[in-house]
């Protein structure tokens, strides 16, 4: 049953594959770990749950920086911050390897990004072949609100993570989707975590 609903997540979200999850936090964590390796960076808006309300796992677990930018009053990240926050090839820095952006957002009251506001950040991320994660914790809502298919919303993101129990309404668990590739290593760090 869980193979079955992996799959049925990935299929609804347009990727490849699906991990189940104890929660999104996890999620959130696996997939940072899954684009970043120890000394990497994640760019995140400073009021994202992934840099404010997960306990710093990324940093505590898996050794990444958390780089925040300003969220505007929608929760978005403005595509030229981060195209200037991106780290230079140095030795000096942590190489930035990932932008995560959030939808619905959950500390501006569950605003909601358009599937053009993630086109704008991903076309900086592919820009400087870095990857893009959401954080679609209550992605179902967003995809109500905005009558449109949630795969719609997540065809620019190389991994997202949703809950089943948020707008859902299941007692436990999300879940992680993106490419066959990548769901194989998460299934390891999972294991780990």
């Amino acid at each position: 049953t869980v193979k079955r609903l992996e799959a049925m997540a990935a299929e609804m979200l347009g990727k490849e594959a699906g991990l189940f999850v104890s929660s999104g936090t996890m999620g959130n964590l696996v997939a940072v770990m899954v684009h970043c390796q120890r000394g990497h960076e994640v760019i995140a808006g400073d009021k994202s749950h992934l840099f404010n309300a997960e306990a710093g796992g990324a940093s505590v677990l898996g050794g990444v920086v958390y780089h925040p930018l300003a969220n505007d009053s929608r929760g978005m990240l403005d595509p030229d911050a981060v195209d200037g926050a991106i780290r230079p090839d140095d030795g000096h820095y942590a190489a930035t390897r990932l932008v995560a952006m959030e939808n619905t957002h959950n500390f501006y009251g569950g605003a909601v990004l358009s599937p053009e506001d993630v086109s704008s950040v991903a076309d900086v991320t592919r820009a400087h072949g870095i990857r893009l994660h959401i954080d679609g914790a209550r992605l179902f809502n967003a995809a109500v609100y905005l009558e449109a298919p949630a795969a719609e919303l997540v065809k620019d993101a190389d991994t997202v993570t949703f809950c089943l129990s948020k707008g859902l309404g299941a007692p436990v668990g999300s879940v992680l989707c993106g490419s066959h590739e990548d769901m194989e290593a998460a299934r390891r760090i999972r294991k780990l975590l």
